[in-house]
């Protein structure tokens, strides 16, 4: 559980869905702790953040910095992610931003799954980058 222990599950063989349901959990997680680590303490604010921050825009805009820095096995998961059609988009947000966001959100569930923690924190360093970039004044 939580990465720990040994995942039963080959993620290689799990439907898109699948990987961005993980994935989002992950990601949102990850986000919260870096907002707790900026010093964030009360739970509105960080609620608030949080939400900035694990949108479809944001990630579609990580998924964009991502280009270039994926091994092959990386890149047809995010692009599989990226390609599924769910029948449904996201309130507010373009159909591409969407998808991009879900493309990223498949690429940390599969890294996840895979217990590939080193790359899983590289990925979040970037994502990192591109928040702060938004914080930026």
């Amino acid at each position: 559980m939580l990465g720990v222990t040994e995942s039963k599950v080959d993620p290689d063989r799990l439907p898109s869905p699948v990987l961005a349901y993980i994935g989002d959990a992950v990601y949102e997680l990850a986000v919260r702790e870096y907002l707790v680590n900026r010093g964030l303490l009360s739970v509105n604010k960080l609620h608030r953040e949080a939400v900035r921050h694990v949108r479809a825009s944001t990630q579609a805009r990580i998924f964009h910095a991502l280009e270039g820095r994926l091994n092959a096995a990386e890149e047809a998961v995010a692009r599989r992610g990226r390609n599924y059609k769910s029948g449904h988009g996201s309130r507010g947000n373009s159909i591409i931003e969407y998808r991009q966001s879900t493309g990223f959100e498949c690429l940390v569930g599969y890294l996840y799954l895979r217990r590939d923690m080193a790359r899983l924190e590289e990925i979040f360093a970037l994502a990192r980058q591109v928040i702060e970039e938004e914080l930026a004044p």
